[in-house]
């Protein structure tokens, strides 16, 4: 185990500015090179004390702006044209992507990653669909899915 100063916010770990215990390896090969995090060691410690609250206030500062897109996001609906096969069938699927490109058009600036679609769209209908802003912030949108004429 190691200790390591978290400099974003991880969900189930801990939050930017925090000391926390992990395995070798999850430090080591995933948290240190993206950046997520730095070793704890006394000189490390020290600098985080000092840098602790411009650390914060960068994380404020992203999570004011993930609420903000929340709130712009909160009551939104997209709707996609798809051929249809038989019986309200598509012809294909509605993926994540396509929900990306959608919000895109709106103005939205989302990843892939960020919507939570368990399985494609495979059917015509409106379906309520979860975006993950942030680690704490989920918004639900409303994708419809109209027979193209």
């Amino acid at each position: 185990m190691i200790e390591v100063i978290l400099r974003k916010d991880i969900p189930k770990l801990g939050k930017a500015g925090d000391i926390v215990r992990v395995k070798d390896g999850y430090a080591r090969n995933y948290l240190i090179p993206k950046g997520l995090a730095i070793p704890a060691n006394q000189r490390t410690i020290q600098a985080l004390e000092s840098q602790r609250k411009i650390i914060l206030a960068k994380a404020e500062r992203e999570r004011k702006k993930a609420q903000s897109l929340a709130e712009k996001l909160q009551g939104t609906t997209i709707t996609l044209y798809r051929r249809v096969v038989e019986e309200g069938r598509l012809y294909g699927s509605v993926s994540a992507v396509d929900i990306v490109k959608a919000l895109e058009e709106k103005g939205f600036n989302i990843d892939k990653k960020q919507v939570e679609l368990e399985d494609p769209i495979k059917t015509v209908g409106t379906f309520e669909v979860n975006i993950r802003i942030a680690p704490d912030i989920s918004v639900p949108i409303k994708v419809e899915v109209i027979e193209e004429k």
